[in-house]
């Protein structure tokens, strides 16, 4: 079962930048194709990651205000946050290996603690 977790423009402050956690956000659309193919891949590894990165999901179609603050033009877009900052980002669908060792270098960059909460450098 997926641990990919639907944020809005409500709650994207509490689950994305106040998270104890690395996170990737999927910006993306119902409509659109290419999200629709790397969905898959963030469920895999919601399950793989779990305790350790947070994998989220934002509809920009539903959550315009997000998708605005964050310049949204393009989906799939995913961005990486930790500590309450964007780190970096993906745009387009790409394959798992490029997901996969964005999400390796992050935790190397942010490193967590046995609990899953990010470590202060």
């Amino acid at each position: 079962m997926s641990k990919v977790i639907e944020v809005t423009d409500r709650n994207f402050e509490q689950e994305v930048l106040r998270s104890d956690l690395p996170i990737e956000v999927d910006f993306w659309a119902p409509w659109c194709g290419p999200c629709r193919m790397v969905s898959p891949i963030y469920d895999k590894l919601s399950e793989e990651y779990d305790g350790r990165f947070k994998f989220c999901k934002l509809n920009v179609d539903e959550n315009q205000q997000t998708a605005m603050k964050y310049q949204i033009m393009s989906i799939p877009m995913q961005m990486f946050f930790a500590n309450g900052q964007k780190v970096d980002e993906i745009l387009g669908a790409v394959p798992e290996s490029t997901i996969r060792t964005m999400v390796d270098g992050i935790l190397q960059s942010f490193p967590t603690d046995e609990k899953g909460s990010s470590k202060s450098s």
